[in-house]
């Protein structure tokens, strides 16, 4: 107690002049004194005090802030490296995860970086496959086949889907299948990715610079881990035989408007074809519908902003995604996205069951089994390539084919008596898509064999441009200087059918108001030779 009373401090005077002896006895024989105000203490004193106080508070303050911001960015880097060792990335280093960190840390305070593939050329191309995994028949079948572009410089975003029973050449080899068994193909080879990635450069003419896979399950996660999304269904859709897991079927139900969709019916109502008038074109149609709300919802401020959704998010992204960006380009990409226009996507789908579809419904025979495939109408990919290159600008194409209408050329067809049919294919998609009024065709004698090369001839001398780069650039002409008609002949350009046209052309095709449902391979489509017409 002598203690207490020796570093007590002396007694403030009160407002009246009097020494408050009591209060300080009280105060030193008290065991909770130094807790307890003292009487009559000035306001003067008491101010500084408060203050002192408050600053703690808002040290306290700023350091939980500081500490709960650390922490989301360490959530976010854990996640980051969490998922980067979880998906399967294509030509790993086999770098350490404290290289990783390095890596990633250093690329968050560097001022330069490097750019992104086909950033420079002002052209992105990624390759966006769907395919069943392990639970489901075909597991290594890519049925959602899609190529997102995005116009670096305009901050643009475009779509372009292809379908699964696209009939394709196998790359380096003499073989054909399906373009949804090329991946398949890879897997059994050790060559992955690479046939179907360099196949789809082959038909788009795009250089293909980053490739994704999500599965079935994968699919379900992620929508599941934003919880749910907005969808506008497109009809009323009732199928008994839905495929389901391990080969079942099951009822899939769903009616037309907005609906909010989870994992499971968001999975079903993208992978439905049985039910819907245009098949698998319809189906294209959907998918691409489901990854514009899903881009919508992910990238919403709340989703984006709520580290549990956040975390769902990468862990369903980890288990389910192959992918051959790194992690440094993912963290560039995102980078991108942010400014990127996603409200006006352009969406094409490449599709078989219209008049002005660049594809036809044809057949194969496989053993026993007619096989369903698709084939480009004039035997080509230029009308594909075409699309594909100008996909951020088609009123480039509508202007090329309204200067070739103003043109009027004509052109002669000059085929063997053996391949009259094909040249009426050719006379009837000039006239038809192309905008031609005049086109004769003439059963030569005096060819005694095809060509090799389909060359043209053009008879007027560059008057007509559009015209004829228009005939090069659909049917890969090789321009020749001599004409093998008489000079009777009047037409502007001449075009004689070789063997390369033949060959694309023969492929009986049909075009239908009902799309054929393919019943037959639902697994993959063995290596098949080249069945062509010769």
């Amino acid at each position: 107690m002598d203690s207490l009373h020796k570093s007590s401090p002396p007694a403030t005077p009160s407002p009246l002049g009097h020494q408050a002896g009591d209060s300080s006895h009280f105060a030193s024989s008290h065991p909770l004194s130094v807790a307890l105000p003292r009487q009559g203490v000035s306001p003067r004193e008491k101010q500084p005090r408060q203050g002192h106080i408050w600053r703690k508070l808002s040290t306290v303050f700023f350091i939980s802030l500081l500490v709960v911001f650390l922490g989301i960015i360490t959530f976010f880097l854990y996640r980051s490296f969490s998922v980067g060792h979880t998906i399967q990335f294509e030509n790993n280093t086999g770098d350490s995860f404290f290289s990783d960190v390095k890596r990633l840390t250093s690329s968050l305070i560097k001022t330069e970086v490097s750019p992104l593939r086909g950033e420079k050329e002002g052209r992105i191309n990624i390759l966006l496959l769907g395919r069943a995994g392990e639970h489901y028949p075909g597991k290594n079948l890519t049925d959602t086949i899609m190529i997102m572009s995005i116009d670096t410089m305009n901050k643009k975003v475009s779509l372009l889907s292809l379908p699964r029973d696209l009939y394709v050449s196998i790359p380096d080899t003499s073989l054909f299948t399906k373009i949804n068994s090329l991946y398949q193909y890879g897997q059994n080879t050790g060559d992955g990715i690479a046939p179907l990635r360099k196949s789809l450069e082959t038909i788009t003419g795009q250089t293909i610079h980053y490739s994704f896979i999500l599965d079935f399950d994968g699919f379900e996660k992620i929508v599941d881990a934003l919880h749910g999304i907005s969808v506008d269904i497109v009809r009323d859709f009732y199928d008994p035989r839905y495929p389901g897991k391990n080969y079942s079927y099951e009822t899939f139900e769903i009616k037309k408007g907005w609906q909010t969709l989870d994992g499971a019916t968001a999975l079903k109502y993208v992978r439905e074809r049985h039910n819907d008038p245009e098949g698998d074109f319809g189906r294209a149609k959907r998918q691409q519908q489901v990854i514009q709300a899903i881009k919508d919802k992910a990238f919403s401020l709340g989703t984006f902003f709520n580290i549990f959704t956040a975390n769902d998010v990468f862990t369903a992204l980890g288990e389910s995604i192959e992918t051959d960006m790194s992690i440094d380009d993912m963290e560039k990409f995102l980078s991108l996205a942010r400014k990127l226009d996603t409200k006006n996507v352009t969406s094409i789908v490449v599709d078989a069951w219209k008049k002005e579809s660049l594809l036809r419904v044809s057949h194969i025979q496989v053993g026993s089994v007619t096989a369903f495939i698709l084939v480009p109408r004039i035997g080509n990919w230029s009308e594909i390539r075409d699309i594909s290159e100008n996909i951020f600008h088609l009123d480039t194409i509508k202007d090329r084919q309204n200067n070739i209408k103003k043109e009027g050329a004509s052109l002669t067809l000059i085929a063997l008596p053996k391949d009259t049919a094909l040249a009426q294919k050719m006379k009837t998609y000039i006239m038809e898509e192309m905008g031609f009024e005049d086109v004769t065709i003439v059963s030569s004698d005096t060819l005694k064999e095809r060509p090799e090369e389909s060359m043209i001839t053009d008879r007027i001398g560059l008057q007509k441009p559009y015209s004829l780069d228009e005939l090069m650039r659909k049917f890969s002409l090789k321009k020749e200087d001599s004409s093998p008609l008489s000079q009777s002949d009047t037409s502007d350009f001449e075009i004689t059918i070789g063997n390369d046209l033949a060959d694309t052309l023969s492929l009986d095709d049909n075009l239908s108001s009902e799309v054929p449902e393919d019943n037959s391979f639902p697994e993959v489509l063995p290596p098949q030779e080249n069945l062509r017409k010769k």
